[in-house]
């Protein structure tokens, strides 16, 4: 992607935009084209959930560049799939599929008001395919030892 068009995709990263933050930095909410994976109107096209790295931050292009790398050449149904990435002049950002119902913890701790309780079979199912995306990670086949999992 270049960068431009994500700024367009997420509404010039707006706040209200804002999914989470995290060491990497900020996540975005953003809309593009399914096909030519141009940038849509909002509520239009796929979401994709844009993380943007903070570049006052911690982790910087290495740890990027190894987030691209690993998640490009890995696909499995529990976990969540790398679309596409920008790299340009100082901008590095990273493009998710959107994950609709938010974060595990989230849910748990009700960080937030859309979220609700989760039931007990729900928690299991979720932290059984949690466990067989790990697994997978740590499996001869993948052979990645991945230290930022999150459910």
């Amino acid at each position: 992607f270049i960068f431009n068009e994500l700024r367009i995709a997420t509404r010039n990263f707006r706040p209200d935009s804002v999914l989470g933050e995290g060491g990497f930095g900020s996540v975005f909410k953003g809309w593009i084209d399914e096909h030519t994976f141009a940038a849509a109107k909002p509520g239009t096209g796929l979401v994709i959930a844009v993380k943007k790295l903070n570049q006052d931050g911690f982790q910087g292009h290495r740890e990027w560049l190894t987030e691209v790398d690993f998640l490009s050449q890995l696909s499995h149904p529990n976990l969540v799939k790398l679309i596409g990435y920008c790299l340009e002049d100082e901008q590095r950002l990273l493009v998710y599929e959107f994950m609709p119902r938010g974060s595990l913890e989230n849910h748990l701790f009700r960080r937030s008001s859309y979220c609700q309780p989760l039931s007990w079979n729900l928690r299991l199912k979720i932290a059984l395919g949690a466990a067989k995306g790990l697994a997978f990670l740590h499996s001869e086949k993948a052979k990645v030892i991945y230290r930022d999992f999150k459910a």
